[in-house]
């Protein structure tokens, strides 16, 4: 990323040889601007510039290419993703959200076989492709952390991968809402941005679900997450 001129906290120092310190470790620059997302409601016009050079940053990343799709640290070991194809792994998934969240909740339970024959559908109209973008995959404006010179910096990129960028943009879209105009840019497939913005809705009533089977704390805002993405999930199925 740093080569890319793509702005991540610096690594001061890596250490896995245990000689210093019976554990690995590394110091790692902190960026103690705060975040974009709470910028944006503090200093809009400074939220603004960082937004700008947050959508340039992206450009770089979506411009650099591979044939094969997957986490970038998977394919540097020479293993492969899931699947024959970006589009394949991404409904096969969808699937598999779709009977959990049906199990889950009743909306999308008796509107089951409608969605599974809605992302069959959207998958028949997406064209093969051969070139992925590297994404950061979970990109919200609380993944940005902005600098004391007010520059934008990505953090939790353990997600890093090569994948389409529309996925990437779908995500963008949804967490920053009123502020991804900033952030969108022509030439994205419309079939992907269908197929995939109705996968992240089942994946966010599927996931948010699966937590509450458990101890999660904060339930309530799990429950709601669900429940308002069931209904843009529902809504998909008349566009």
């Amino acid at each position: 990323m740093d080569g890319l001129g793509v702005r991540v906290p610096g690594v001061l120092l890596a250490d896995d040889s245990r000689h210093r310190y019976p554990a690995d470790v590394a110091v790692v620059e902190d960026v103690a601007g705060g975040t974009l997302e709470a910028l944006l409601k503090t200093d809009p016009a400074r939220a603004s510039n960082a937004l700008s050079e947050l959508a340039a940053m992206l450009d770089v990343m979506h411009r650099q290419h591979s044939q094969h799709y997957g986490r970038v640290d998977v394919l540097e070991r020479g293993d492969k993703a899931s699947g024959n194809s970006c589009e394949q792994l991404v409904l096969e998934r969808a699937i598999e959200d779709l009977a959990e969240a049906a199990e889950r909740d009743p909306t999308i339970g008796s509107a089951a076989a409608s969605l599974h024959n809605r992302l069959q559908e959207l998958a028949t109209r997406v064209a093969p492709r051969t070139q992925h973008g590297l994404i950061h995959g979970e990109l919200g404006p609380d993944h940005v952390l902005v600098d004391a010179s007010g520059h934008p910096v990505l953090i939790d990129i353990e997600g890093l991968m090569f994948l389409d960028v529309e996925w990437e943009h779908v995500f963008l879209q949804l967490r920053f809402g009123d502020q991804y105009p900033a952030l969108s840019r022509p030439g994205l497939d419309s079939a992907r941005l269908d197929l995939y913005m109705l996968a992240m809705r089942l994946s966010l009533v599927a996931g948010p679900l699966r937590l509450l089977d458990g101890n999660f704390p904060h339930r309530t805002v799990m429950q709601e997450i669900a429940e308002h993405n069931a209904k843009e999930a529902l809504a998909l199925l008349v566009s």
